[in-house]
């Protein structure tokens, strides 16, 4: 059995990982983590979620409760998920994180300290989001600079960061299949007299309204004819499901920086070649 700390307990997707925990097979909420001062501080977490009386009470300090779990499961803030990777490290735990909007310098640390302990970094943890990237990749080595590629993504009006996460990884993975530097090569907004497009470059365009849990639409426009894929999440359920999957696969890894290719299997392996 997988113990598991949720932090960020009293929001959206705390709320919803630890209801979809409590119906999965193999794990269970250990711990519960929310900011000092949040209501649920010191309530059972089963209160107001439907599932009855636990036994876990939400607490405001991870270290409090990391001792008794295996993992950490975390979609709060870029800050917050640091500081919890960090205590994670110490305690020898594995994390799950959810969070974006990571800086170049918060990487690199997160980066340094998945050395010395199992966390698994994903801006999406949808499974059809992953295989989406996987395609893109396949289109992008295929389709080269033929075609102009356009990336459109949705949210809710809560959501603090733009573009989104997912989009920068989508646009990541096409840039490495293209051989080009993502810095370089995206364009996050148009106005004006901008003249023609180039076929190096890549448009994000970022939408935010309503309640839209994430929608996510990449177009190859090329001469004649184009591909659009696209990914839309109806609830929050497929981000749930998914990080809790990825927490029952981390416990049983090696010290090291993971995301959702790994643990569905769908990272590139280099080919060792064959012997003629």
């Amino acid at each position: 059995m997988v113990k598991a700390v949720v932090t960020g307990a009293g929001g959206r997707m705390g709320g919803k990982i630890i209801s979809l925990i409590s119906a999965t097979e193999g794990i269970n909420v250990v711990g519960a983590v929310e900011v000092t001062g949040h209501p649920i501080i010191g309530c059972d977490i089963g209160q107001g979620l439907g599932l009855g009386e636990t036994g876990v009470l939400a607490c405001d300090k991870l270290a409090d409760c990391i001792d008794q779990a295996d993992v950490v499961i975390d979609f709060t803030s870029h800050e917050s998920s640091l500081n919890y990777l960090k205590i994670a490290r110490q305690k020898n735990r594995a994390i799950v994180i959810g969070s974006t909007g990571f800086t170049e310098s918060e990487m690199r640390e997160i980066k340094k300290l998945a050395k010395n302990t199992r966390c698994l970094l994903s801006p999406n943890m949808s499974v059809g989001v992953n295989v989406m990237l996987k395609v893109l990749e396949y289109c992008a080595e295929i389709l080269k600079d033929d075609y102009d590629i356009e990336i459109v993504e949705a949210h809710h009006h809560l959501k603090k960061d733009a573009p989104s996460g997912t989009a920068l990884q989508m646009a990541k993975v096409i840039c490495e299949k293209r051989g080009c530097n993502i810095e370089e090569t995206l364009v996050y907004s148009r106005r004006g007299l901008i003249g023609e497009r180039t076929k190096k470059e890549i448009g994000i365009q970022t939408i935010r309204a309503g309640d839209i849990a994430g929608d996510h639409t990449v177009i190859f426009g090329g001469a004649g004819e184009r591909l659009e894929f696209i990914h839309r999440a109806h609830n929050r359920d497929n981000f749930a499901r998914g990080a809790i999957r990825a927490a029952q696969w981390i416990v049983n890894q090696k010290n090291g920086l993971y995301d959702m290719q790994d643990v569905l299997g769908l990272r590139e392996k280099k080919s060792k070649g064959k012997k003629i």
